[in-house]
């Protein structure tokens, strides 16, 4: 019999089991025949309470509304590629992935492409049946290390990107954390001296008499007006305009100005470019070592730009290629690029290395996105403190001043 069909005889069953300590455990196993599942569960020491075998139509979860967090996504290829490079063939990957006691949709997940290769479709196409879950860069990827024979080492390689990608996301989050807890706080503090503490004191000054106040008190006390008379409408208003912003940025032509903006602003436009130049560099590397053209690496890098300056960037960079242009002298004309990233791809044409010297430039930028984020971030917080002390020092004095003009009054 052929490996062909071997592995079309191969069916994958969920189970339920008792362990010897009498435990319940569930998963997925892999076998010819019920029985021979059943025979395999006893050998693993379990007794098997019930065992159904998984077919692509019984996989409910697995279509085009199926979801994996960042996350889910990055701890599963890892998985995949240890797998795969252990020997196991794709659809043993699949079987024991899905097998390890995950989330049952995406157990489903895994069992619904897995029925569909094992049809006959490929690993890539297989993924296609859910693209929420697998966006069209990873089954590029997929793709290009199918053609390339070379799967676990490529789905190795992008296991990498995607524990980068999410670290780095991962640390700016956990950096935010404490910033964002000050400010809000802060925020709810000088809302809370402007709306109750502020409006009782000029009750009060009124009461003692106090007709003509400082200009600072008179300017706090106008402050606070506004905030307990118009505050609701002022804070609906900007719920709203942030709404309508977000929908108007679905619009291609004004997010394009939108992320042109972006790249021009100051310190935040650097940071911008330098993560979205690392995520071209690193794409394109993992897409040309798995065996990709240049082509192919690069309409796979353009794909996953997010900004759109970046994206109209890669296609040009595309079109010059083509037209017998070299890679450097495509990414420089751009003038999106950090001049370093394009000499060290010179320099990788020259060595006739590109992917490694893209993995290095992707290094580079990441560590250098990573230092000035959490300079920036480390700054932050002072500067929260500083303004915070500074308004509610604004407003003591708005109160003290009265208190002070009244007690000069008496004494004269």
């Amino acid at each position: 019999m052929s490996a062909a069909g071997r592995l079309g005889s191969v069916a994958a069953f969920e189970y339920k089991a008792l362990t010897a300590d009498g435990r319940r455990t569930s998963g997925v196993i892999s076998a010819d025949t019920a029985r021979a599942a059943r025979r395999e569960l006893r050998a693993r020491q379990l007794t098997p309470v019930s065992l159904s075998e998984t077919r692509g139509e019984a996989a409910g979860g697995f279509g085009k509304a199926v979801k994996l967090k960042e996350k889910e996504r990055t701890l599963l290829t890892r998985q995949l590629s240890v797998l795969l490079l252990s020997g196991m063939t794709v659809e043993q990957a699949l079987t024991a992935a899905a097998g390890d006691g995950g989330k049952s949709g995406q157990r489903a997940l895994l069992l619904g492409v897995r029925s569909r290769v094992m049809e006959g479709t490929s690993f890539a196409e297989a993924l296609r049946g859910a693209p929420k879950a697998f966006p069209p860069l990873y089954r590029s990827v997929v793709a290009a290390g199918e053609a390339s024979g070379r799967i676990g080492a490529v789905l190795d390689q992008l296991a990498g990107h995607l524990e980068r990608s999410y670290r780095l996301k991962t640390m700016v989050r956990s950096a935010m954390i404490y910033p964002a807890i000050l400010g809000v706080t802060a925020l709810l503090m000088v809302s809370a001296l402007m709306v109750w503490v502020v409006p009782k004191l000029v009750e009060q000054f009124a009461m003692l008499g106090a007709s003509e106040l400082p200009p600072l008190t008179q300017g706090v006390i106008a402050l606070s007006n506004f905030f307990r008379d118009w505050g609701l409408w002022f804070l609906g208003a900007a719920a709203l305009s942030g709404l309508i912003l977000h929908r108007a940025l679905k619009a291609e032509a004004l997010r394009r100005k939108w992320d042109a903006l972006m790249l021009r602003l100051p310190y935040i436009g650097e940071l911008s470019r330098k993560i979205s130049a690392a995520r071209f560099a690193r794409i394109h590397a993992t897409l040309s070592a798995s065996g990709a053209t240049v082509l192919e690496s690069l309409a796979g890098a353009r794909n996953a730009m997010g900004n759109l300056v970046f994206r109209d960037a890669a296609g040009s960079i595309m079109e010059s290629v083509q037209r017998g242009g070299t890679l450097s002298g495509a990414m420089k004309a751009t003038g999106v690029f950090p001049p370093l990233m394009t000499h060290m791809v010179a320099s990788g044409e020259a060595a006739r290395d590109v992917p490694a010297m893209m993995n290095r430039a992707a290094d580079f930028l990441e560590s250098e996105f990573e230092t000035s984020t959490n300079v920036a971030l480390g700054l932050l917080e002072p500067v929260i403190i500083i303004l915070l002390g500074g308004i509610v020092g604004t407003i003591v004095l708005s109160i003290m001043l009265p208190i002070m003009q009244l007690n000069t009054l008496a004494l004269g």
